[in-house]
Order: C-alpha cells, then structure tokens, then sequence
C-alpha cells in the first residue's frame, strides 16, 4: 500500500488545505507542509531500510507492486509498480515538493489555500506518473499534472502570465493526444497479436509489430516525452512557462515535470519499441548535441536572470536524451544522475530568482549589480549552484555530465565531443549569471535582506544533496543499477552489447577483464 500512499498523501494533502484555507492560509500552508514532509520522510525510510534489497533486486525487477481491476472490460487495471529508478525520482518529488512550499510561503498571498491545492495536485500526478504500469492509468496521471499546473501559472504568474498557461497547455495537451493514439495502437495491435486486450506494461512488452506500426507507435509516445524534456525544437512553450510561472510552479517545472518526460523515454519508448527507437538513435543524437549547444547559446543571451535559467534546462536535458540513445549502462547512468541534479541544481537557482524578485521587484540583469555586499548568504547560494550548473567536480552535475560523454563516446565520439563543446557554454553563462547580479558596482544602491532562516534552511537542504551526490554518488548509482539491468535486455538484441566487463568481487585487488561479447571466463 505504501505505493498508493506516495499518491494518495500529496491528494488528500492538497484537498485539506483547500478546505482549512478558507479559516486560514497559516494552516493551508502548514499542512501543506507536512504532507509533502510525511511523503518525503516515507520515501526515505522505505529507501534506507530496502537498500540491500533494491541492489541485489532477489525478487525480480519490481520493488513493491499493486494490481487492482479496475475496467476489467476493457482490459484496464490500476496497476503501480516501482524499481530502483522510480524510487529515486519519488525521492525526488518528494524533497522538491517540500521545498516548492516552503519558497512559496511569503510570495502567495491571494488564493492561498486554492494555490497549495494545485501544487500538490500536480506533485501526486507526478507521482502516479512515475508509478503506473498500466498505460491507460500512466496517461490519466499525466493529464492530472497539467490542468493544475496550468492554473498555477495563470493565476499566481507574472506579466504574461495567461499567454504562458494557454502556450503550457496547448503544446502539452496537443502531444499527450498524440501519445494516447499510440497507446490505442499499441493496445488492438497488441490484441490482434494475442486476443488479448490489454494495458498492462509487462504484457505488451515485446508486442509483435509491423516495422512501419513500430515507427509509428514510438513516434507518437516520443512525441509527448520530447515536448516535455524538452528536445529541441519543441521547446519554446518551456522559456515562457518558466518565466510567468510563480516560483514553486517553476521549481516543480525543472525540477519534476521535464523528468516526467526522461522518464517517458526510458520506461516507455526504448523497452516497447526497441527496433524502432534504435533506428532513431541518429536523429536523437543529433537533437541531443543540438539542444546542449542551443540551450547554452540563448541562455547567454537573455536579459532576463529567470529566461536565463529557463534555457539551462534546454541544455542539461539535452544530456539526458544523448545518455538515453547512447545504448549503455554508462551513459544512462549518467543519464539518471543527470536528472536528479539538475533537478536539485537548477531548481535551487529557481528559488533563488524567486527570492530576489521578492526584493527587487525586477528580473533584468541590467538592473541588478552588487548585490554581494548587500546579500552575501544569496551571493554564496547563487554560486555554489551557478558552478553547480556549468558541472564543477565535486557537485553531481559532474557526475552526470562525465557518465554521459564518457558512454556517448563509445558510439559516436563526433557527438562526445560536440555536447563537450556545450560545457564551454555552461561556463560562460553561469558565471554570466554571478557577474551581472552580484559583483559589479552597487548602482541601484540596493539594500535589501539576506535569506531568512527559512529561506536558507531550504538551500541549505539543496547544498547538501548536490554535494553528497557530487562526492558519494554510489548510492544512487546502485539504486538505479538494478532497474537499468533490467532495461538491457528489451534492446540487447537491437544494438550490439559492449564487451562484457567482470569485476573482482574484492575492489581495487584486481584490475577488471575485458571479454568480447558472449567470450567466456
């Protein structure tokens, strides 16, 4: 049941502090807050005392697992399940969740209890994103998370904000449509194969398909995972989503709804359609390079500091669609630890753009300028995750970054080299970002406070992450070993295996052999 709790506690969360808001915003936002809390707490316990069982996966790829009839008729079940990689991006939403209400908790004061609602309404649509085994109810989850999200933005966003919300919308809802056909076509082509209707995962699994449907199918599911990511050049509704949207909307936005569509591709479109996505794996490729050296180019010429970070995402996804369509552990490994720091990362920048909004009343890098000596507690936050973001050794975006050329490397090494260009670029506007708002002369004559207690309790949280994950990335790495394992074998017989590594069960006594495919000992 712990997989319906993920689910059922950010619900249940969202409707009590709607109701109690209407007494109260105080109490909208403090249960609001220990929903998310409790979420996050009941993901960590479960994830610290399964450790051992999560790396050796004993009973099978699956964790925990839950299969109710729900439409029996036609073939439609709510059916969770959750591996080592699930696990983790429910790690995931659960901690940016948190943090999305404690940024939010001065800067909304109209609607207080009808805003907490939304927020936690698309946090338990992601939730059941990464959760459901069953497509029909995958793409039920996936409709929950936009129509909340959409109201964030156009209520509680800036200037513009209804023109981001209708832009949000129609790109998200026009692809998810394109998604359902396929489902509905994977589903009778599934029957007509079998007899049997259905929507389970595991059963369609490996579905006999015509090479021309097979194309088809993938296409419509890249569709919506690629204008979530997004891939390039799908991604413009993304720069004014992030820009209108309130500050946890943006947090949630980076930090958990484009997984949504790395996550897609992963679970989805490489098991199901393996044939066709390696056919595509050029074209990926290419968008991949394109996205990281695109999305670094318009990063550095925004005026506006949160366009600015909006285009960092364009760049750091553009990883994770090469680690994805690299075809090895390695790269998708990186892949994995890709999306959880730059959720962390650029989601801390989020809430830090979010805070000096709060005190300037301004976003245009123009008109900021020595802020450091006014805020330095900012001044410092700003950096760490400003170098955070361009993939400085020692914070996880290194990890990510390196696992991801060092696996792409291994199939093109024009495409390594290119997306290493993009590093270049990262460097250049992150330390664009600390130069135009904090160093420089004081013009303005800004003085303003520092971080609040609360504010940098919440940073400080963040700070932790990306650095242990920088330093100790082996947890996570093990965590996600087991699910990616089970991955391979749905493409092994599509791209050829690399060679076959086996390690010393002793590390560090023995240097590891190297076999061609299917040598032996």
């Amino acid at each position: 049941m712990i997989l319906i709790a993920f689910i059922l506690l950010p619900l249940a969360g969202g409707l009590l502090a709607w109701l109690l808001g209407r007494w109260s915003d105080l109490a909208a936002r403090w249960v609001s807050l220990l929903a998310m809390a409790a979420d996050l707490i009941m993901a960590v316990v479960y994830w610290l005392t399964n450790f051992s069982r999560i790396t050796l996966s004993a009973s099978g790829p699956w964790l925990a697992e839950i299969d109710l009839p729900w439409i029996p008729q036609a073939g439609i079940h709510f059916h969770l399940a959750m591996d080592g990689f699930s696990l983790i991006l429910i790690l995931l939403t659960a901690f940016l969740g948190l943090i999305s209400v404690i940024v939010s908790w001065t800067e909304i004061a109209e609607r207080v209890a009808f805003f907490h609602f939304n927020l936690l309404w698309v946090l338990a649509g992601i939730s059941g994103v990464f959760l459901s085994l069953d497509l029909f109810l995958f793409y039920f989850f996936w409709e929950v998370m936009l129509v909340p999200m959409y109201f964030l933005i156009a209520i509680w966003g800036h200037e513009r904000r209804v023109y981001a919300a209708v832009k949000f919308f129609l790109f998200t809802q026009l692809s998810g449509l394109l998604m359902l056909v396929a489902i509905l076509g994977l589903y009778f082509h599934h029957a007509q194969a079998t007899g049997v209707y259905t929507f389970d995962y595991n059963q369609l699994l490996g579905t006999s398909l015509p090479g021309g449907a097979a194309l088809l199918l993938a296409l419509g599911f890249l569709a919506a995972f690629a204008v979530k990511l997004p891939v390039v050049p799908v991604h413009t509704w993304l720069p004014d989503a992030h820009t209108e949207a309130p500050t946890a909307g943006s947090v949630v936005l980076a930090g958990l709804l484009l997984k949504t569509g790395a996550y897609g591709l992963i679970r989805f479109v490489v098991p199901l359609f393996p044939q066709a996505a390696a056919s595509l794996t050029p074209l990926m490729l290419a968008l991949g390079v394109v996205g990281v050296l695109y999305g670094a180019l318009l990063a550095f010429g925004q005026t506006d500091l949160k366009r600015l970070v909006a285009y960092t995402s364009v760049s750091h996804m553009g990883f994770v669609l090469l680690g994805v369509f690299s075809w090895n552990q390695i790269a998708l490994q990186g892949a994995v630890m890709q999306i959880i720091s730059h959720g962390i990362s650029t989601g801390a920048l989020f809430a830090l753009v979010g805070a000096l909004q709060e005190r300037t009343h301004t976003r245009e890098l123009d008109r900021l300028g020595g802020l450091w000596e006014t805020m330095p507690g900012m001044g410092g936050v700003a950096m760490l995750f400003s170098v955070a973001s361009l993939g400085l050794p020692g914070l996880g975006n290194f990890v990510g970054e390196f696992l991801v050329l060092l696996g792409t490397y291994q199939v093109s090494v024009l495409a390594a080299v290119l997306a290493a260009l993009g590093l270049i670029g990262s460097t250049v506007y992150a330390l664009w970002i600390i130069q135009k708002a904090f160093h420089g002369e004081n013009k303005a004559g800004w003085k303003l406070p520092d971080f609040s207690a609360r504010e940098m309790a919440a940073m400080l949280a963040m700070i932790v992450v990306i650095v242990w994950l920088g330093l100790y990335p082996q947890p996570m790495l093990d965590t996600a070993r087991q699910a990616i394992q089970h991955f391979q074998p749905a493409v092994a017989q599509t791209v050829p295996a690399p060679p076959l590594t086996i390690t010393s069960p002793y590390p560090g006594s023995i240097r590891p052999l190297e076999l061609p495919p299917g040598g032996q000992p």
